[in-house]
């Protein structure tokens, strides 16, 4: 036990202070879709993309959330911010999400992958009919987006960004239907980067996989971007700590 609790301290301090070579200049420009941008860590990422100047397709739910959000990347410098309203339990909206995207900024870079649904009211948590709905707004509205978004991908070497939970390694009570949607996605995605590297398709796969956190620690959380080779092998190890998990 004592060995592996040094092993991760060494990893942590390790993932730190390896010397990150990302250029924010990068994202200048750069074009993102980015999914559940009405609140917490998905606001603050649309928010840290505006500041560098990426141009932006934001969706969520909620609509009057997500103009909210649309309104304040425009004050922070944002070139273009498009959004639409999309409720990913639907299995038409994932392609049509992705091609309003790809119809507005020409192309894409970065796919940030980020909504997520909790059981819907008046079903019971592990119905099947709670299930399914579960599944298909946590795992395969992002299998749909990322088979829609990954052809323009390809094109660009761009990147992938999914946002996950440690539901999806580690399980607990009463979290069942939701955590078999997180553990999907790791499954899926750990595989998909693999096959991506036998085919030599250059685009990367970010798992980033998270923590509990409260909505005030998420602008501090979102500073290690997706983009960072630091954030990369933290998420490669996963590690998560109350800052920046």
């Amino acid at each position: 036990m004592k060995v592996l609790l040094l092993t991760g301290l060494g990893a942590l301090f390790f993932a730190y202070y390896w010397d990150d070579n990302f250029d924010p200049a990068s994202l200048h420009g750069a074009r993102v879709l980015l999914t559940g941008v009405s609140a917490g860590i998905g606001e603050e990422l649309a928010y840290h993309y505006a500041r560098l100047g990426s141009h932006l397709v934001l969706t969520a739910h909620t609509e009057a959330l997500l103009q909210q959000v649309v309104g304040n990347c425009r004050k922070l410098g944002a070139p273009k911010v498009f959004y639409i309203a999309a409720d990913m339990a639907s299995p038409e909206v994932p392609e049509r999400v992705v091609q309003f995207a790809l119809d507005k900024l020409g192309g894409l870079d970065y796919l940030v992958l980020n909504h997520l649904g909790a059981a819907p009211a008046g079903t019971r948590v592990r119905s099947s009919q709670s299930t399914r709905w579960l599944m298909q707004v946590n795992f395969l509205s992002y299998v749909q987006l990322t088979s829609s978004a990954l052809p323009s991908l390809t094109d660009s070497k761009g990147s992938l960004v999914v946002v996950s939970s440690l539901l999806g390694r580690v399980p607990t009570s009463f979290s069942s239907p939701y955590s078999a949607a997180k553990f999907a996605l790791d499954g899926f995605f750990s595989s998909l980067r693999r096959e991506l590297d036998v085919q030599e398709v250059n685009v990367a796969i970010t798992m980033c996989v998270l923590g509990l956190r409260d909505h005030a620690s998420a602008a501090e959380g979102v500073s290690w971007m997706p983009h960072s080779r630091a954030w990369f092998v933290r998420q490669e190890l996963n590690i998560t700590t109350p800052a920046a998990a």
